[in-house]
């Protein structure tokens, strides 16, 4: 059984940076698609950006363009999301995800193995 954890998570003031990490134990992560996906109280869940194994294009929520960077590590086995001039409404939990088929983000209808999250705060 594949299982996703998240690190990095914390409280940052706005404007500052974070860097999480997604890491597979039990199978493999980097030779998939792998999205992060965040969930803020009272709202759903909002696809934030996502990665491709066939070709490592990338996909990002308009809202974080230009802020956010998604990098696979395939010695490290890890995806990372690289978070700077964060904003109070970036505040969320972060989840990374995959399908464990798909190989392009374009082909992914839904995730089915997730991590637990980790916490990401922006006071103002």
């Amino acid at each position: 059984q594949v299982q996703l954890v998240e690190s990095g998570g914390g409280l940052v003031q706005a404007g500052g940076s974070l860097r999480l990490s997604c890491q597979a134990f039990g199978g493999p992560l980097v030779d998939y698609a792998v999205g992060w996906i965040r969930q803020a109280p009272g709202k759903e869940r909002e696809a934030v950006s996502c990665v491709s194994s066939s070709d490592d294009s990338t996909w990002y929520l308009d809202s974080v363009k230009g802020r956010f960077t998604i990098i696979r590590d395939y010695a490290k086995k890890t995806v990372y999301l690289q978070m700077n001039s964060l904003k109070p409404e970036d505040t969320a939990v972060y989840f990374c995800a995959t399908d464990r088929v798909s190989t392009s983000c374009g082909t992914v209808i839904d995730y089915n193995t997730w991590g637990l999250g980790t916490q990401v705060t922006v006071s103002s």
